[in-house]
């Protein structure tokens, strides 16, 4: 098994875009990933759709706050 990296519905954080990836992990859907430094210093790979993705670069600032997904800021 795998895990999710989807965001949690009550996640909290905001950061900067370390890395993005993206890959086939079930063999049939692209999956969109990023890395986040989140301000506190953790590091947060987290699952994003693909517009989100294409529309981020590498040093963007991202924030999720609760109820909602991480949107660019």
């Amino acid at each position: 098994m795998f895990t999710s990296h989807k965001p949690g519905l009550d996640d909290a954080w905001e950061g900067i875009v370390e890395d993005k990836s993206r890959g086939m992990l079930d063999g049939a859907n692209m999956y969109h990933f990023i890395k986040v430094r989140c301000a506190d210093g953790r590091l947060v790979k987290v699952r994003v759709d693909r517009g989100l993705w294409k529309s981020i670069t590498v040093g963007d600032r991202i924030v999720k706050e609760p109820g909602s997904g991480p949107v660019k800021a």
